[in-house]
């Protein structure tokens, strides 16, 4: 895959203590990107700032307040790229991300997308009551994470856009849609994400988590019974 061009894009909301972190792990690929796209979804912080650091290497985008899908929903349209790849701004991907997935699709060249393993980490600035309370959320996994997908540009216009109307769960509904479709993909063994844990992901929203997911599982179990009964 010679000609590979791969658009990263990077929501980012209130994130200047993180951001840095996140767009020097992508700048830094043994696989470089083609062009990063940052969308800034309303920060009332210094992430603009952080951002203006990178105005060299980076497509910055302002949006007013509309949610990480959003975000990402913009960031795809204008990306110019024949792979799409996400970063969540308060996470970083490990040197060799791109490398791993692009030799494996050049193996596989049937898979429309990639992911990789997941390592946590307890943000360093968390005082011991946090870190003790989180500690149990620190383990490796297989990433089903928008911040480890690899997609073909194509592949993912296929499924569509992330649904803006949810704030939590957008990727495991556009995840159900791609599966439904029959994309084709495969899981990495090696760690392409570190993840980081803070109070602003853990707890704070569980519960709008929890039914967030509840409704993206009826909507998926409807649309397969529709398709089901259609079938008949």
């Amino acid at each position: 895959m010679k000609d590979i061009k791969i658009s990263v894009i990077i929501p980012v909301f209130n994130a200047e203590r993180y951001l840095t972190e996140a767009l020097e792990s992508v700048l830094t690929q043994t696989c470089k990107p083609f062009e990063v796209i940052v969308v800034d979804d309303g920060s009332e912080d210094k992430s603009a700032k952080v951002a203006e650091r990178y105005a060299s290497d980076i497509n910055y985008k302002f949006q007013e307040n509309k949610g990480a899908a959003a975000a990402r929903n913009i960031g795809s349209r204008i990306a110019n790229g024949s792979l799409l790849a996400f970063l969540d701004a308060d996470d970083f991907w490990t040197p060799k991300r791109l490398e791993l997935q692009v030799d494996a699709l050049e193996n596989e060249p049937d898979l429309d997308m990639l992911f990789g393993n997941v390592e946590q980490f307890i943000s360093p600035e968390l005082g011991d009551e946090h870190r003790n309370r989180l500690r149990t959320e620190l383990k490796r996994m297989p990433g089903y994470h928008v911040g480890t997908m690899l997609i073909k540009r194509e592949s993912f216009d296929k499924v569509g856009l992330f649904n803006e109307n949810l704030e939590l769960a957008e990727f495991i509904e556009w995840f159900n849609r791609a599966t439904e479709m029959g994309l084709n993909y495969k899981m990495l063994s090696e760690v392409v994400m570190k993840r980081r844990i803070h109070t602003s992901n853990q707890g704070l929203y569980k519960r709008k988590h929890m039914k967030e997911y509840a409704t993206v599982l009826k909507t998926a179990l409807d649309r397969r019974r529709k398709t089901k009964d259609e079938r008949k």
